[in-house]
């Protein structure tokens, strides 16, 4: 059956294991006995709208993410932390490659520096007061610098669930699901995290982000349109849980209204967004 593909596992010991073709983190294995399991799983359609990335055109490694994202689903062992996160190590290596390296860079200083701007713009144009800023999942702190130019009277905390980044940097360690704060947020960023989070522990974080966040939330995180259509998959880390957009706003929508690229604003906050500048 053309993009499908079927899996039997049987009452014994089995082990599954085999090298992700499009990561260099390289090698991921599970072992575990179970009952008779067949399963047809399609092959860019994963359960509870989550999607394995597509390697390019000629690469080999599609059947072994296939294989992955089936294993990784609810009842049967995989490569996901006790945490819920992907099992990519965020350690020296990983940032010299996506973050370090010009070569290899997923950014650059250009592009932060732009983002920069546009919350810094947003935030003044529809009146929010900000003096407490939380970068959730700050890595190696590239908004800090332009955000405190821009906010020179606010109060930035990176929070970072890198240990090796928490001790080069200073940052607070903790997990973007269960970090709390004395007080709540003016303003929060949390770009390109939550892909790295199964399903249940994504939830976690997006109502954590509600928590934590008293004024504007600027939100983004790798979809699996970005994936197809929009990332240079070459710079950008496949290790991740690809949901939809309409996965995210789902979850975000009970405690934030949509403002439209990228922020939303905590419900109950007194500013007025005028009509047609929110999503529909």
């Amino acid at each position: 059956m053309a993009g499908w593909a079927s899996f039997a596992v049987f009452r014994r010991k089995y082990t599954v294991s085999a090298t992700n073709g499009i990561s260099s983190h390289g090698h991921m294995g599970w072992r575990r006995s179970a009952d008779m399991v067949v399963v047809w799983l399609r092959l860019d359609v994963m359960a509870a709208g989550e999607y394995a990335p597509t390697p390019a055109p000629g690469n080999r490694g599609r059947p072994v993410v296939c294989a992955i994202a089936l294993l990784s689903r609810p009842g049967i062992a995989a490569k996901v932390s006790r945490r819920g996160c992907m099992s990519s190590s965020f350690d020296r290596e990983y940032y010299q490659r996506f973050y370090y390296n010009p070569r290899t860079a997923v950014t650059t200083r250009v592009e932060v520096r732009n983002r920069a701007r546009m919350i810094a713009a947003h935030a003044d144009y529809i009146g929010l007061p900000v003096r407490r800023i939380l970068d959730a999942g700050c890595g190696t702190g590239m908004l800090r610098a332009p955000l405190r130019r821009l906010f020179p009277r606010a109060e930035y905390t990176g929070m970072e669930t890198s240990e090796y980044l928490c001790q080069r940097y200073g940052w607070d360690h903790g997990l973007i699901q269960t970090y709390r704060a004395a007080k709540p947020f003016d303003l929060v960023i949390c770009y390109d995290v939550v892909q790295y989070l199964d399903a249940p522990t994504a939830r976690r974080a997006l109502n954590n982000l509600a928590r934590l966040c008293r004024g504007m939330l600027y939100f983004t995180a790798l979809t699996k349109k970005d994936w197809e259509e929009n990332c240079d998959q070459k710079r950008t880390d496949s290790q991740v849980f690809l949901r939809t957009a309409a996965w995210y706003r789902a979850g975000l929508r009970p405690n934030f209204r949509e403002l439209g690229a990228g922020f939303w604003l905590r419900r109950g906050l007194p500013l007025t967004v005028w009509d047609l500048e929110s999503a529909a």
